[in-house]
Parts: C-alpha cells; structure tokens; sequence
C-alpha cells in the first residue's frame, strides 16, 4: 500500500508528538544528614512529602528513610518523577520546593548525591 505523502507527513508529526510524551524524567536525591536520629529523619520525611499538593509537577514521589546505618548508608532518598525536562527545570524553580524544602533540607544535611534520567512512561 502506497500511503500519499500528506498522510505520510501526519503520521511521522503524531509518532514524534507520541514519543515525547512516552519518556518522564526521574529525579533521585539521596541525603546524609548531620544529624542521623530517627526524629531527624521522620521530620526530612515529612518535609519532603510536604510538596505533594504544592508542586504542581511532581507527578509521583517516593521518599524513604535508611534502617542499616552502615557507613556508606544515606538516611533519606527522594524520588520525584515528572513530565519532561522542562517539568524538572520548573520543579528545581518552584517557589514552594526552593524556598521551604530546599532550605530546610539544606540547613539539615551534610551531603547529597542526585541523578535525573528518562524514563519510558
């Protein structure tokens, strides 16, 4: 079957659109706090979680808190997916994540390591 160039064209322009709404950006965080008491941690928790219902772009979010303790252990992980690249960019500018939990998060820990990547939706 011969399809005429025009359809060709619409076809090609909604698989494109398709495949950009097929892949989500997972952003990964994990924290060590300065101080690593249960207390602390639940409280890194729930600040967190507080964004659910804040940050309009978070469209999942997982956040949990270590049980081992070993020394290479990180104490909370944060685990936000959005809906592209330009989601994330947003994300990273939110009034809400930058000025309460960043902040917050910021003044509580001694470190941090992230990693943001595609996801196939």
């Amino acid at each position: 079957m011969v399809v005429p160039d025009v359809k060709r064209e619409a076809l090609a322009s909604l698989a494109t659109e398709r495949l950009l709404f097929l892949y989500m950006v997972k952003h990964i965080v994990c924290f060590k706090l300065k101080d690593s008491t249960d207390s602390e941690k639940k409280a890194a928790k729930e600040m967190l979680l507080s964004m659910v219902g804040k940050v309009d772009m978070i469209k999942e979010i997982e956040v949990g808190t270590d049980f081992l303790g070993s020394a290479r252990s990180y104490d909370v992980f944060l685990s936000v997916t959005v809906e592209s690249r330009e989601a994330l960019e947003a994300y990273q500018n939110d009034e809400y994540h930058v000025g309460v939990v960043k902040k917050y998060i910021g003044e509580h820990t001694a470190g941090a390591v992230a990693i943001d990547y595609e996801i196939q939706a």
